[in-house]
Parts: structure tokens; C-alpha cells; sequence
């Protein structure tokens, strides 16, 4: 956890616990928690890359992580390692320094190319054996937060952020 610069998430299982709400005109809506909103505002004001790569597209989606601060979206994503591969070339970032968390089969081979593989507590079984961290809170529920929270209290800048805006 000491070498992570970056995290990457993907959206559906999540940041959302993976439900998709159809209205009647064909919108897809989901929900997201506002805890794990919060962790990576932290992270983005403490100078961490994050960046979200998912096979999903709602502009929705993109609105929400914009108002975090987050400016790396790829949404609509159909081939995960070669947007990963791109994403790091650009910000000259070394794959040991990434934390990713998937929660499914499109998620495995990206995962395996990342320093620190991570994953909800309810991903499926065959991404739980390659993650080096199984999160105790499910998608959508938390486990952004959790991972987020993680590292930077590993690297001392978890309560230290908190610190520096109400002094």
C-alpha cells in the first residue's frame, strides 16, 4: 500500500452495487454512495490519480465523477487493459503503484497487470483469487471508502487531510 499513487475503479459492482433502475424511456439510473464520493474527493485533493474505467456509458456517471474532481472517465470502455496501458503511458504511471478494484470477469485481466488488485466483498469468485484485497463492504456500499481510506491512513494522509481543512 505505501507505493500507491493511483487508484482505478470500475463503476457497475463498484462504485454502485452493480442494480441498474430502467425508466420508461430507456434511462438507466444508479445509485452511489456518498462515503466513497467523499474518500475520492480526498484522494484527488491529496494529489492521488484516480480514474474510472468501465464497459458502462451514463452521462450521469460522468456528471457525478466530474463533481469529485475525478478528469480520468472511460466510460463505454470494450477492452479494459488496453485503456489501462494507454491511461499509464499518458501519466507515465508504474503499474505496481496502481490499486484497482473490479468485481468481474471484465475486470480480470486489467487486474492483473496492477500492483494492487482489489475487489468488493461481493465480487464473484474468480476476481476475490487474484485480488490481494477483498474489501468487507460489497459494491456500492462502502468499498471505495474502505480501500481509499486504506492506503492513505498506511501512508499518513488520512487524517492529516481532515486536519489541513479545518485548521
Amino acid at each position: 500500500m505505501n507505493d500507491v499513487t493511483t487508484f482505478i475503479f470500475d463503476v457497475d459492482g463498484v462504485l454502485t452495487d452493480g442494480t441498474v433502475h430502467i425508466t420508461p424511456t430507456g434511462e438507466m439510473l444508479r445509485e452511489m454512495n456518498i462515503r466513497d464520493g467523499y474518500a475520492m474527493k480526498a484522494a484527488v485533493e491529496n494529489g492521488y490519480t484516480v480514474c474510472i474505467i468501465s464497459g458502462g456509458s451514463n452521462e450521469g456517471v460522468r456528471i457525478r465523477l466530474r463533481n469529485l474532481g475525478i478528469t480520468d472517465i472511460h466510460l463505454g470502455v470494450p477492452d479494459k487493459v488496453e485503456t489501462f496501458k494507454e491511461f499509464t503511458d499518458v501519466y507515465n504511471i508504474k503499474p505496481e503503484q496502481v490499486l484497482y478494484m473490479g468485481d468481474d470477469i471484465p475486470d480480470y485481466h486489467v487486474m492483473q497487470l496492477v500492483g494492487l488488485p482489489t475487489c468488493p466483498q461481493d465480487a464473484v469468485p474468480e476476481i476475490k483469487n487474484i485480488s490481494n484485497y477483498i474489501s468487507h463492504r460489497n459494491g456500492g456500499k462502502g468499498a471505495v471508502r474502505d480501500v481509499i481510506e486504506q492506503v492513505m491512513k498506511v501512508q499518513g494522509k488520512w487524517m492529516e487531510h481532515f486536519d489541513a481543512k479545518f485548521d
